[in-house]
């Protein structure tokens, strides 16, 4: 195998492994060969995946995390070290977003958008700052951020939602300027609609088949579609790459 893209013995760190598309995360990451921790507010769904991986012989642990609290995320980093003895690869993919009904910006309930903010970018802000520590001391580490599609289209009816993944964008190049002194890199990838089991469940069979229109690639986009955007971004192929975006919507955006 090139060196470049081996993922063999790393130790990753997936929020919302538990289910959806980070779940499909965790399991290709550990038939990488890497050492994941799947990480869930769903305790039961972060320790069923590590369950079902484990007994494939991979090495992958499940834990019950809330990235919009402080100490969750700093039990999560310390669940890593001690598990795996470092941490090389940060996906941060937990978000809200398939529990938010579709509606006007006029009807979105204030406590509904701090609630979005909360999760999706503090949640992001405190989940890199957990695990900074164990980058800085090895002068290594990369950083994944998942934003969305969405951002490029202006997509409407949830408005907390389509801002939070623009800030991503700003968190990802800011942050990849602050950090990179340490050997760390932070990119994005913005998604297209993807039909994950969470997404169908939140989505009428109408909505799904009109974010189909317009792509250049005419057919649905499932989790396995990102898998190498992220990948790519977790090993040393992407050494030279920080504070970018990977658009990975089957040409629906282009820019």
């Amino acid at each position: 195998m090139n060196g470049r893209f081996d993922l063999t013995g790393r130790s990753v760190i997936v929020t919302g492994g538990g289910k959806g598309i980070g779940k499909v995360y965790v399991e290709e990451f550990a038939r990488a060969g890497a050492r994941v921790l799947a990480a869930d507010i769903d305790e039961a769904a972060a320790k069923s995946v590590a369950s079902a991986l484990s007994a494939e012989g991979a090495i992958v642990a499940g834990l019950a995390v809330d990235i919009a609290s402080e100490e969750s995320n700093k039990a999560m980093a310390a669940a890593a070290l001690e598990r795996f003895g470092r941490i090389d690869v940060l996906v941060n993919n937990a978000s809200l977003m398939s529990v938010l009904a579709r509606r006007s910006w006029l009807e979105i309930p204030v406590e509904e958008w701090d609630r979005v903010m909360a999760v999706n970018l503090r949640g992001m802000f405190l989940s890199c700052r957990a695990v900074f520590p164990a980058m800085q001391e090895r002068r290594h580490g990369k950083i994944v951020n998942i934003s969305s599609s969405r951002v490029w289209e202006g997509t409407p009816n949830r408005l907390h939602y389509t801002t939070s993944k623009a800030g991503v964008i700003g968190f990802t190049r800011a942050l990849a300027r602050e950090v990179a002194e340490f050997g760390i890199t932070v990119n994005a990838v913005t998604p297209g609609m993807t039909q994950s089991d969470t997404q169908v469940a939140s989505s009428s069979a109408n909505y799904l088949a009109t974010r189909v229109a317009g792509r250049a690639i005419e057919r649905v986009q499932v989790p396995a579609d990102l898998v190498g955007a992220v990948m790519f971004l977790s090993t040393p192929a992407s050494d030279f790459m920080t504070g970018q975006t990977i658009n990975v919507d089957g040409g629906r955006a282009m820019h």
